[in-house]
C-alpha cells in the first residue's frame, strides 16, 4: 500500500492549472453575425426549438461570471473570441470588440485566472460561410489573417492559446452528420474540411510564435474518445474500431505532429509548417464507444458503436461514462512528449445527480495518470455555467452554476462544491469523496 493510498489523499502537481471552459456563442449572447445564428432560425435544427438568443448574457456579464470561476477556488479558465464580432465584414476590424476581448483578458488577470485563449470555437463570421466557409481554401489564409490580428492586438495578456476547437467534431457534425451548419453529408466534403482545417491551424499556430514577444503555447482543442472492440478475439471488430481511432483520434494529431497529410485528409502531402506545430495537447474527453462490425452501417465504416451494456452512461444515451477512457487516452498521449491538458471533460446531467461523481472519478483518473508519468499540467471542466449547447439548445445542462435563462440568475450546484474544494486543496482528499460521492471511495482510494 503506497501512503498515498493510506492517507486517502490524491495530491495534484504545485501549479496545476484548475478552470473551467466556454465559447463565445454559448454564452456571450446576440451572436447575431455568424453562421450558427442563422442557422437557429431554421425549424428544426436545434432539438428543444430554442435560439441561443441572450445565452448567458456573458458580454455584458464576464466579470460577475470571473468572479463565479474565481470562488471555485480556479486559477484558470478557457474562452473564445468571436471572430464575427472581431471581422464583423471581410476587411474590416472592430476595434469595439477587439478592446472588449483585452478587457476580458485583464479582468481574468486581476482575478489571477490564467487564460486559455480559443480563437475559433465552431463559428464563423456570416460573410466567410456565405464563401463557402471551411470547403474554400481561401478560408485557410483568411483564419491566418484573423490569427495574426488577434496576435498583435491581444497576444500580450495571454500564454495559452488554442487555436481550433475540435476540428475533427466540426468534420463530422457539418459535413457527414449534416447535424451542423451548413448540414451537408458529404465524406468527401468532410475530409477536405479537415485537411484545411489541420492547415489553417499550422498557419496560425506560426503566426502567434512570430508575432508574441514571450513565446505562447499554442495548441488545437483534440476530441478524442476511445474505441474498443466489442469482441477483441473478432478481426472485423478490431478492424472497424481501429479505423474509427484513425479517423476521430489519430489523423488530425499526425498532421500537426509530422506535418504529413496523410489518406483520408491528404496523399501524403507534406506542409511544412505543420511539422512540429503543438506546444501542448488540448484533449476534449466525453467517454467511450464499444465497437461491433455491422455490415448494415455501411455510412459508419460498418461500425456499430454502443456504450458497454450495464455501464454508467449519461442523459439521453450520450455516451458511456468511462474515466478509464481518460486515463488512457493521456497515457497514449505521453508518448508525444508535450505537455497535457483537459480542455475540456463534463457531462449532460439535468438534475446534476451524477456530476459530483463524475467530477471525483474523472479527475482521478487524471491523478492516476500523472502518476503513471503523463505530464499532463491542467484540468478544464466543461462548462462553468448551464449554456447553450449548440444542436441541443438548452435541454442539455453541463454547468457547475444552473443559469435561469429568464432572469441570468446563477446557482452553484452540489458538483460545483465539489469542484470548489478539489481545487482548494489541489488534491481528491478521503473527506471530498465521503462527502459528495462516498459510492466511489473504493474505486478512487482502493
Amino acid at each position: 500500500m503506497t501512503r498515498e493510498t493510506k492517507d486517502a489523499r490524491l495530491d495534484f502537481p504545485e501549479g496545476f492549472l484548475w478552470g473551467t471552459s466556454t465559447s463565445s456563442h454559448q454564452v456571450e449572447g446576440n451572436n447575431t453575425n455568424n453562421d450558427w445564428w442563422d442557422w437557429e432560425q431554421a425549424p428544426g435544427h436545434i432539438h428543444d426549438g430554442s435560439k441561443s438568443g441572450l445565452a448567458c448574457d456573458q458580454w455584458n456579464r464576464y466579470e460577475q461570471d470571473f468572479d463565479l470561476a474565481k470562488a471555485l477556488n480556479n486559477n484558470a479558465h478557457r474562452f473564445s473570441l468571436e471572430w464575427s464580432r472581431i471581422e464583423p465584414a471581410e476587411g474590416q476590424w472592430s476595434a469595439d470588440a477587439i478592446a472588449h476581448y483585452r478587457r476580458v483578458l485583464e479582468a481574468l488577470r486581476e482575478r489571477g485566472l490564467e487564460p486559455l485563449v480559443t480563437l475559433y470555437h465552431f463559428t464563423l463570421p456570416r460573410w466567410l460561410a456565405a464563401k463557402g466557409g471551411w470547403e474554400n481554401p481561401q478560408t485557410v489564409e483568411l483564419f491566418r489573417r484573423y490569427a495574426a490580428k488577434v496576435a498583435d492586438e491581444l497576444g500580450s495578456l495571454a500564454h495559452y492559446w488554442a487555436t481550433i476547437n475540435e476540428p475533427v467534431i466540426l468534420a463530422l457534425m457539418s459535413y457527414i452528420m449534416g447535424q451542423w451548419p451548413p448540414g451537408k453529408r458529404s465524406f468527401r466534403t468532410a475530409m477536405r474540411v479537415l485537411r484545411h482545417l489541420m492547415r489553417a491551424h499550422a498557419l496560425a499556430y506560426r503566426e502567434l510564435h512570430a508575432r508574441i514577444a514571450e513565446p505562447p503555447m499554442v495548441s488545437f482543442v483534440h476530441y478524442m474518445r476511445p474505441f474498443d472492440p466489442w469482441n477483441p478475439r473478432s478481426p472485423l471488430d478490431r478492424l472497424v474500431a481501429g479505423v474509427l481511432d484513425w479517423m476521430m483520434n489519430g489523423v488530425a494529431l499526425a498532421a500537426v505532429t509530422d506535418g504529413v497529410f496523410r489518406p483520408p485528409i491528404g496523399r501524403w502531402d507534406k506542409m511544412t509548417e505543420a511539422v512540429d506545430a503543438l506546444d501542448y495537447i488540448g484533449i476534449d474527453y466525453y467517454g467511450r464507444d464499444m465497437v461491433a462490425f455491422d455490415i448494415k452501417q455501411p455510412g459508419m465504416f460498418f461500425a456499430r458503436r454502443f456504450p458497454m451494456p450495464g455501464a454508467e452512461y449519461s442523459m439521453d444515451g450520450w455516451g458511456e461514462v468511462c474515466p478509464d477512457g481518460l486515463y488512457r487516452l493521456l497515457m497514449r498521449l505521453s508518448k508525444y512528449g508535450k505537455p497535457i491538458i483537459v480542455t475540456e471533460t463534463g457531462i449532460p446531467d439535468n438534475t446534476d445527480a451524477q456530476r459530483p461523481r463524475f467530477l471525483i472519478t474523472h479527475t482521478a483518473a487524471v491523478h492516476r495518470a500523472i502518476r503513471e508519468g503523463a505530464p499532463v499540467k491542467g484540468f478544464f471542466h466543461w462548462s462553468l455555467l448551464d449554456n447553450f449547447e449548440w444542436a441541443e439548445g438548452y435541454a442539455a445542462r453541463f454547468g457547475l452554476y444552473h443559469t435561469n435563462f429568464e432572469t441570468q440568475e446563477r446557482t452553484l450546484k452540489r458538483s460545483g462544491e465539489v469542484y470548489r474544494d478539489i481545487c482548494a486543496a489541489n488534491a481528491i482528499t478521503k473527506e471530498i469523496v465521503l462527502q459528495y460521492a462516498p459510492e466511489v471511495a473504493g474505486q478512487v482510494f482502493g
